[in-house]
């Protein structure tokens, strides 16, 4: 989801160690990763921790902001970050310029991410993003984004006045707290403008439209992107098993789609809702063995069944 003519990620996709490995290094023996609070995050995170600990790995996931998560991965105390979505995380792009942190591969393509609003409000005539500034006082000059670290477009346009938002206020809290705002507006039928994506079931949970005409801030097609996987740097090598079956994951819309709404809607542990995703989705889960063994050099996909069926 980049600018039309903005800035292209530098990020460079690193090669993996060859899959000709008999057995995991000694010093491989555990995969740390750390996570935001998005729902999204705890349910990819817990899935491949499932499937790692089934190949005779340690696991374990720290709940962190980005800018701590970024120097963690820099400095080794991390090992994997499964949510990098590149528009929400323009600044840490130096990371990647310096090969402080290294893209594994992407995990997830065709999102959304840019502004939203209620359905009752878009037709009431808040469709585009140029249609906020004449309704200012309605929305109560304020947008209503997520964590510090994720609202860098909102921030960047409100500063440069884009669309008539010169004034407005980003609301910056977290992916739960700015959803409670919304279902508060909604129950209330109160206008609200907030930071949407998908996968994410605030896609069902609330009627809401995309706000059309951001291209120029969020990029094109509602601000497609593809979210990333990325680690510490010489992970690959020091752990080129682990790294390789990171690299292979890849999950659909439905699998998030479901999963977060078991989470979120149902109440159930991420964990939970990670497994019941992989029983229900074994031929996905398989075809992310392809070149992995067990951390002892065994068949990966014996160990995985055990755990799907």
């Amino acid at each position: 989801m980049l600018r039309t003519s903005g800035f292209a990620l530098l990020a460079i996709v690193l090669p993996l160690a060859s899959p000709c490995w008999s057995q995991e290094l000694e010093t491989c023996t555990s995969v740390h990763f750390a996570e935001t609070g998005w729902t999204d995050l705890a349910l990819t995170t817990e899935t491949a921790r499932h499937v790692l600990t089934a190949l005779g790995y340690e696991t374990q996931s720290d709940m962190l902001g980005l800018g701590i998560i970024y120097e963690s991965l820099e400095s080794g105390s991390i090992d994997a970050f499964l949510g990098n979505w590149p528009l929400a995380q323009v600044e840490f792009q130096p990371y990647y310029d310096r090969n402080a942190a290294i893209v594994l591969g992407d995990n997830l393509e065709n999102t959304k991410f840019t502004l939203a609003v209620p359905t009752y409000v878009a037709e009431a005539g808040v469709k585009s993003f140029d249609d906020l500034a004449a309704h200012a006082e309605k929305f109560g000059s304020k947008i209503y984004g997520i964590e510090p670290g994720s609202n860098s477009y909102i921030l960047d346009m409100v500063a440069a006045g884009g669309h008539g938002t010169q004034g407005w206020e980003v609301v910056e809290s977290s992916e739960q707290g700015m959803l409670a705002q919304v279902e508060s507006a909604v129950d209330q039928k109160d206008w609200i403008v907030f930071l949407g994506w998908a996968p994410h079931p605030m896609n069902t949970r609330f009627d809401m439209t995309y706000l059309s005409g951001g291209d120029d801030v969020f990029g094109p097609n509602y601000g497609s992107d593809t979210v990333r996987t990325v680690a510490r740097p010489k992970f690959d090598s020091d752990c080129p098993n682990a790294a390789k079956l990171l690299a292979n994951i890849k999950f659909t819309m439905d699998y998030e789609n479901t999963g977060m709404a078991r989470i979120l809607n149902d109440e159930i542990p991420a964990s939970d809702a990670a497994l019941e995703m992989m029983r229900k989705n074994p031929d996905l889960v398989y075809s992310w063995l392809d070149g992995v063994t067990t951390r002892d050099g065994q068949p990966a996909r014996a160990a995985v069944e055990a755990l799907v069926k």
